[in-house]
């Protein structure tokens, strides 16, 4: 069985897959962590494998960027694949000043004034949330692993650059928001919708109050805090 995204056979995913929204990541994390790894996917250069991370079976796999690409992929995995965990492992934009470059946020509701869930379920709704089951899980690994996580409320947006981030700034405000990313909405939603669970880990790669930022090769590899949680969750 295929999708018209992903090549893989049934039985080629595993249950639990962690998801960044960078292919060349999810290669990074299968090649650096992973053993017996197997390439399922490259259609469209959405690099997907299956390997074992202590003997247990883990996927990884890219999500592209912004939720229609979040929202097609989780949805297929979880959907045609059985999929029954995913967590993503993404960048984000700190909208605190005390919040530095590689602080590690898990995401404990999402807002966003995107219309993907209108689109997908005919219901408009700003808020969602990831799997409290999970989140507790992914809270206890990092004080074991020592890794100081901060847990909040973060946004998903539909817009990288903007021209003006004066409201945005004061909607992030207005809601408690502490980071901003672009597909933690959509694959929440698509995991409530499906009856999964679904976890957002994120990594501060620029703070937009001071205007700090990380390169484009420290985003792809050095983000490795947030991927050992992941994999101990496996």
């Amino acid at each position: 069985m295929s999708t018209p995204h992903n090549e893989a056979k049934k039985g080629e995913i595993a249950k639990y897959v962690i998801m960044p929204g960078d292919p060349l990541r999810a290669e990074y994390i299968a090649n650096t962590f992973l053993d017996e790894v197997v390439q399922f996917n490259n259609v469209r250069g959405m690099k997907g494998f299956t390997g074992k991370y202590k003997g247990r079976a883990v996927s990884v796999m890219g999500s592209g960027m912004g939720m229609p690409s979040m929202g097609i992929y989780s949805y297929e995995l979880f959907k045609f694949y059985d999929v029954e965990k995913i967590v993503r492992v993404g960048s984000c934009g700190a909208a605190r000043k005390e919040l530095d470059l590689y602080q590690v946020i898990l995401t404990e509701a999402s807002y966003s004034n995107s219309s993907y869930i209108e689109d997908m379920s005919g219901t408009p709704q700003k808020i969602t949330h990831p799997s409290k089951e999970l989140n507790d899980e992914i809270i206890e690994i990092a004080k074991k692993l020592n890794i100081d996580m901060v847990v909040g409320k973060t946004s998903s947006g539909d817009v990288f650059y903007k021209e003006d981030f004066t409201k945005t700034l004061e909607t992030f405000k207005e809601n408690n928001i502490i980071a901003a990313e672009m597909e933690a909405t959509a694959l929440f939603h698509n995991a409530n919708v499906l009856g999964k669970q679904a976890a957002c880990i994120l990594t501060v790669s620029d703070n937009i109050l001071l205007n700090t930022e990380t390169t484009a090769a420290e985003r792809q590899t050095a983000f490795t805090k947030m991927m050992e949680i992941a994999l101990e969750l496996a």
